[in-house]
């Protein structure tokens, strides 16, 4: 047994040594070895191939089911004005054939909507050698059920590991380097060594990930003093963005290990957390954003409009409160790419440890990030005018679907107003018509 134990510990320190030496060292430092361009180089490739035996595999192909994303829709729908549609125009009394317009409506926002259809992963134009498929691809042919039975293994029994070693070396560097930093007075001696810590560690945690990151525009980064909203998908929308800058977080104060991490860098660097009962109180909010905002010395905030994770195809409505502070706007757009993984997380269906797991056994994270140049209040424009504005160019630069519903959604029955606004607008057509009165 002593025997087995040496080994097993021979061979975890030669393992942890690899991994520091080729992995998180040079992440440390800002250099690549080039080992994720092969690796991406590798996997582009035979993705590339795997569509080519699943093209020629398929006994009736269908060219258009490859080449036409999901997003387009299953059904086809008729934009058909109420007024039109009803054509009560000519008459004056209520008819029964008038409820096939809301029958028609309402068997096509139960066949797909265009909300909840937000929450659910991304359909893939192919297959990715992945299990989450809606046709089992991998059963066409010796030579893909082989190369795929090849994908499990390196991506549960290389990858996993690598990647949780990765993942455990990033978090605990970066509790121990928040917590010692903490200890030093306030100074810019500090506030360097903070944002050296934040940048290092998120190094690692993207390279727990195999990220691929492109950023674009970096001249529009954002600046101290300002606030940075983004497009929501994933929980590592921070970790993308941190990567390549520091930013002072804004959220609810959590238990374990999500509340370690949070009291060992709000020591570090200034961070805005609030308690369950503080963060429904607006005003409380709105304040302490606002003194955070008024330091020009002070950190970007990084703020997440939305509210929740959307599915990587679409912006749904910015809350207001982000845009009442007052300060400077900076817009960023983040696009993932999903041959390679599917960044989204449904937290209303997976825990946050399936989510993980889901992550960490893709096959990479790649994504693209576009600073926005800023943006401010106009005069005369109010805060849900300002963030309509904001949401719009987020959706045009990211080539993501703008939609006008709020995220929450995901786990709120729909408001009665929505519900009461086709009433009143029928209600006004028989008013205008004459039938009432």
């Amino acid at each position: 047994m002593e025997d087995v134990g040496s080994v097993v510990a021979w061979v975890g320190a030669v393992w942890l040594a690899l991994v520091l030496a080729f992995i998180v060292v040079p992440s440390a430092l800002g250099v690549s070895l080039g080992i994720s361009e092969a690796y991406m180089w590798v996997l582009v490739k035979t993705l590339e191939w795997a569509t080519i035996r699943i093209e020629k595999g398929v006994k009736k192909p269908q060219p258009e089911m490859l080449k036409t994303p999901a997003a387009n829709g299953i059904i086809e729908r008729d934009e058909t004005p109420m007024e039109k549609e009803i054509a009560r125009l000519h008459r004056v009394d209520f008819e029964f054939s008038d409820i096939f317009y809301f029958c028609r409506k309402g068997f096509e926002a139960i066949v797909e909507d265009e909300v909840t259809q937000r929450f659910s992963s991304e359909e893939l134009v192919s297959w990715n050698l992945l299990t989450r498929t809606n046709v089992n691809f991998h059963y066409i042919s010796l030579r893909l059920t082989v190369v795929w039975v090849i994908g499990v293994i390196v991506r549960y029994c290389f990858l996993l590991p690598l990647r949780f070693t990765l993942a455990a070396i990033g978090i605990t560097s970066m509790i121990v380097g928040t917590t010692m930093v903490g200890q030093l007075p306030n100074s810019s001696v500090k506030t360097y060594l903070s944002e050296v810590v934040h940048l290092t560690c998120s190094r690692i945690l993207v390279r727990a990930l195999s990220g691929t990151i492109h950023y674009h525009n970096k001249e529009n980064k954002p600046q101290k003093g300002g606030i940075c909203v983004a497009n929501h998908t994933s929980p590592i929308d921070a970790i993308i963005l941190t990567n390549d800058g520091c930013y002072a977080m804004v959220g609810q104060v959590h238990g374990g290990l999500m509340g370690v991490i949070q009291r060992a860098t709000v020591k570090a660097c200034p961070h805005v957390w609030f308690e369950r009962s503080e963060i429904k109180d607006r005003h409380l909010v709105t304040k302490r954003l606002r003194e955070h905002v008024a330091d020009k010395n002070k950190l970007p905030i990084l703020i997440f409009p939305e509210g929740t994770c959307i599915n990587n195809t679409s912006v749904m409505m910015f809350k207001k409160g982000s845009f009442e502070i007052g300060g400077t706007i900076y817009p960023v757009a983040i696009k993932y790419d999903p041959q390679f993984g599917d960044a989204f997380w449904n937290s209303s269906k997976y825990n946050i440890v399936s989510y993980l797991l889901r992550i960490m056994t893709s096959w990479a994270i790649v994504c693209n990030v576009w600073y926005m140049p800023p943006m401010v209040r106009k005069e005369g424009e109010d805060a849900v005018q300002f963030a309509n504005r904001v949401k719009s160019a987020i959706a045009r630069q990211g080539g993501l679907t703008e939609l006008p519903w709020d995220g929450g959604l995901k786990r709120a029955k729909v408001k009665d107003t929505f519900k009461e606004e086709q009433q009143k607008n029928y209600s006004k057509m028989l008013v205008r018509n004459g039938s009432i009165g």
